[in-house]
């Protein structure tokens, strides 16, 4: 039983697809990997902000990798789930534009958004990644679930988890942006 959950882990890790925001499919892990540490490297040389977004485990995953990218990755990283914030944000505009909202206020052309959401149908998030290109942001997004969920080909870069288990999803969600930060780690020579 303990086995079967691991080797399905490891099947969908290894089903796990990018898409890029024309639609087309990368279906290589070793491509997938470094097309994403490619484009962190990138907004890490151009001294670019990275925020992070999520709900529920999501969210975790979202303030987890906030810490990591910044102490670890060396990146100027925000987290947008400050308790004040968040029920501000909700309670002055609606739920769905507690990430909006901040990104409008705080984002600069070229800073990068992170948007994590298992379903990939979550509106506050929708509205988060609208109002990034808004600002001028890249854009990338870690869903699972269905493959036609609504931000799959929203973002520059969209990692799709195609299982609706959620356990599995936010863990290879979680995988993909720890190998990033350790690869971003490797690469300053400190591992």
């Amino acid at each position: 039983m303990y086995q079967e959950y691991l080797e399905r882990l490891a099947h969908c890790l290894q089903a796990t697809q990018l898409y890029d925001r024309e639609g087309n499919r990368y279906q290589d892990y070793e491509e997938i990997m470094q097309k994403l540490v490619d484009a962190f490297l990138a907004i890490k040389q151009a001294g670019k902000q990275v925020f992070f977004i999520g709900n529920g485990g999501s969210a975790a995953i979202a303030s987890h990798m906030t810490a990591d990218f910044m102490k670890n990755g060396g990146m100027r990283t925000h987290s947008l789930h400050e308790h004040s914030v968040t029920t501000c944000m909700g309670n002055d505009y609606g739920y769905e534009y507690i990430f909006s909202q901040p990104l409008k206020l705080l984002a600069k052309e070229g800073d990068l958004l992170v948007a994590v959401s298992s379903s990939g149908n979550s509106p506050n998030i929708v509205n988060a990644i609208e109002a990034a290109f808004e600002k001028g942001m890249k854009v990338i997004t870690l869903s699972g679930f269905e493959n036609d969920n609504r931000i799959i080909t929203m973002g520059n870069y969209n990692i799709h988890v195609p299982v609706k288990h959620y356990g599995i999803v936010e863990s290879i969600h979680n995988l993909i942006l720890q190998q990033i930060v350790d690869t971003l780690l490797e690469y300053e020579g400190e591992c």
